[in-house]
């Protein structure tokens, strides 16, 4: 029987939002500008699970701080944008009915959150949200999964964590928690052991 939980914290990038694109092509120009290179997107499949300035620290761009602030403008400027993948909104909604905890925990800064998540009125399902401007710590670092955990008043072993990247499923295994794999929106399976793997958001229902 699979076991059932009373609360989840997701992910938001490639979990809840189709965000790769968006992310990704802007950050092809970025290269081209700072570095003069031309890279595949394949390439940059690693940086999903990264915070903007871990990816300027990992490129070694020499103005940091500026160069990630055009890469946000390049972002949201992006005609495809954020997208919801199917039957998320159902998922939330019948996880809130249900009385069911949800979390956010995501390296995006509160301001793109705003943009991608809170403005397509997602937020309304959400009770707790730790993003990067909430700690100095991010994933695979466990505390803002331990501080989301005490925000929702529950305990490690009745929450898990859905995500779809490497970060995500080391943020679990630092946090004693449970972690389901989200695979419809991870571009590498590429060092993730998970014993829960997801197909289709629909999915998350049965573990409620």
């Amino acid at each position: 029987m699979m076991k059932k939980y009373k609360g989840i914290i997701y992910d938001i990038d490639c979990t809840l939002l189709d965000t790769f694109r968006m992310n990704m092509v802007p950050l092809q120009r970025i290269i081209q500008e700072e570095l003069n290179e031309d890279w595949p997107i394949e390439r940059l499949y690693h940086f999903t699970g990264y915070t903007g300035m871990k990816v300027m620290e990992e490129l070694g761009v020499q103005d940091k701080e500026t160069t990630y602030a055009r890469w946000v403008k390049y972002v949201n400027e992006f005609e495809e944008g954020a997208t919801p993948y199917p039957h998320v909104e159902d998922v939330l909604k019948t996880c809130q009915q249900k009385h069911i905890v949800q979390a956010i925990v995501s390296s995006k800064l509160r301001d793109q959150y705003e943009i991608d998540f809170v403005s397509k009125g997602f937020d309304q399902y959400i009770d707790v949200a730790i993003l990067a401007d909430d700690t100095p710590y991010q994933k695979p670092n466990p505390i803002p999964v331990q501080l989301a955990i005490e925000k929702m008043n529950l305990k490690p072993s009745e929450v898990i964590y859905i995500g779809d990247s490497i970060s995500d499923y080391k943020v679990c295994l630092n946090a004693g928690i449970d972690f389901g794999y989200a695979t419809w929106g991870s571009v590498s399976n590429e060092g993730i052991h998970a014993s829960l793997v997801l197909q289709d958001p629909l999915e998350i229902l049965e573990l409620i």
